[in-house]
């Protein structure tokens, strides 16, 4: 098989260690699980150079074996290390920000989420100033197929990608609204990729009603999502909905930021060349 050039020179460096970091940038951009003799194929590295650095990512915790001994995937410390970065990046003020003039806009619990694996995470909230209201705090995790959030980030993903996904979970029902019926969750998702927007309508938490939209991102999909939560008491769908677009306008915002920060980088590492 020909050697991918591209994949290679991601592979250099002048020490072992920057070789291994490499190797992880490349399984850190993988969705499904891998094989030592894909990897191979892949990078074009010797059999027993890759094996010797998948066993020490494997015994770092920054990989795991699956069941079959024969395919690897990503470990629990990896997952962890890449939560802390969402969770302690430095735009974390300047998205806070939006976030808190969204809650004094709408009058309601806003949060801002990422995927993580089969779950949405909560990278930041803002609770409303409102007696009634549901604690949800930062680093807190809800089921994706049970998330305004999580649907509009498996809707983006192609349908086989999804599907892996989904297929690798169980469907679990917290409430009597909770999508579990594959089909009926993959018509929802379709909706929802339609429509640019989602509900989570008493779907995780009984009383709870949820609407969310995601921060665009012109280079491919986005991994920032923005909610609006509200007891059922106080929030109807189309009550939701005229909230949208101040959702939209804090979502545009928060891109602009993330937007800035990546430039940042980008003029920073240029500058080190």
């Amino acid at each position: 098989m020909t050697t991918n050039r591209s994949e290679m020179s991601r592979l250099e460096g002048d020490t072992p260690a920057q070789r291994l970091l490499a190797l992880l940038e490349v399984i850190a951009g993988k969705d499904q699980f891998f094989t030592l003799q894909g990897m191979v194929e892949e990078t074009g590295l010797p059999k027993p150079t890759l094996h010797r650095m998948l066993q020490q990512l494997e015994t770092s915790g920054m990989l795991q074996r699956e069941a079959d001994g024969r395919h690897y995937s990503k470990g629990s410390r990896l997952r962890r290390l890449a939560e802390s970065l969402l969770l302690n990046d430095t735009v974390h003020g300047a998205r806070h920000a939006v976030l808190r003039k969204l809650v004094d806009d709408v009058g309601e619990s806003c949060n801002i989420t990422a995927l993580s694996g089969g779950e949405v995470l909560y990278l930041d909230r803002v609770e409303t100033s409102a007696p009634l209201r549901f604690y949800l705090h930062p680093g807190s995790r809800v089921p994706v197929h049970c998330s305004a959030s999580g649907k509009l980030f498996l809707a983006q993903m192609a349908p086989a990608q999804r599907r892996r996904l989904l297929n690798e979970m169980s469907l679990e029902s917290f409430t009597h609204n909770t999508l579990v019926d594959p089909e009926a969750l993959e018509a929802e998702i379709e909706a929802v990729g339609r429509q640019g927007y989602a509900f989570d309508d008493e779907e995780f938490l009984p009383g709870l009603l949820c609407i969310a939209v995601l921060a665009p991102n012109p280079d491919g999909p986005s991994n920032t999502g923005l909610a609006i939560q509200s007891p059922i008491m106080r929030m109807t769908r189309d009550k939701a909905l005229e909230c949208l677009p101040a959702l939209q306008r804090a979502a545009e915002q928060i891109a602009a930021i993330n937007r800035e920060a990546l430039s940042d980088v980008a003029q920073a590492a240029a500058g080190e060349r």
